[in-house]
C-alpha cells in the first residue's frame, strides 16, 4: 500500500522527469526540478511545469516552499507565498495533480529557469481539523487548481 510519495504524470512520463528527492539525511524538503524550460519575466507570473504529482494520506499535506537560491539569487518568490497541495488533488480530473510552481519575478531582469533545475521544495505534513468539522463529508475534489470547495 502507498503511503504518500512522487509519481510522474501520465503525459510526462517520456520526457525525463526526475521524482522529488531529499539530498540529505536531515533534509526536511524534497528538491522540485522544473519540468521544462521557462522564463520568468520581471514584474510577471510564470507557471513552471513539474512533470509530477503527489500522494498521501487524507490527513496530510504537500507543502510547497520556494529553495532559498532561487529566492535570493534570482528574486523570485511564489505567488501565493506558500503552495498548498491537497491529498485530494492526486489524480484529479483536470490535471491528474500535476504540479506547478507559480513565481513572481521581483526583480529587474528575466530569470531563466532550466529543465531538470531544482526550483522548489516539498514538505509532507499532519495537519489538524478543528471539533465537529464536517467539510467535504461527501465532497469530491472536481478539478485541479482553487478548485476545493467547489461543486
Amino acid at each position: 500500500m502507498k503511503v504518500r510519495g512522487f509519481e510522474c504524470v501520465s503525459d510526462w512520463q517520456d520526457k525525463g522527469i526526475h521524482l522529488p528527492e531529499r539530498k540529505t539525511a536531515s533534509s526536511a524538503g524534497y528538491d522540485i526540478e522544473a519540468g521544462e524550460d521557462a522564463i520568468v519575466k520581471p514584474g510577471e507570473l510564470t507557471m513552471v511545469p513539474t512533470g509530477v504529482k503527489a500522494y498521501m494520506q487524507s490527513d496530510e499535506v504537500l507543502m510547497i516552499h520556494i529553495r532559498s537560491s532561487m529566492a535570493i539569487k534570482q528574486q523570485l518568490v511564489l505567488m501565493n507565498s506558500v503552495g498548498v497541495v491537497d491529498s485530494d488533488y492526486y489524480n484529479n480530473e483536470d490535471n491528474e495533480g500535476h504540479i506547478f510552481i507559480a513565481f513572481w519575478n521581483r526583480g529587474t531582469k528575466p530569470v531563466a529557469i532550466q529543465k531538470g533545475e531544482r526550483i522548489a521544495q516539498g514538505i509532507f505534513q499532519k495537519y489538524l481539523t478543528a471539533d465537529d468539522d464536517v467539510a467535504g463529508e461527501g465532497a469530491r475534489r472536481q478539478g485541479g487548481f482553487g478548485s476545493t470547495g467547489k461543486a
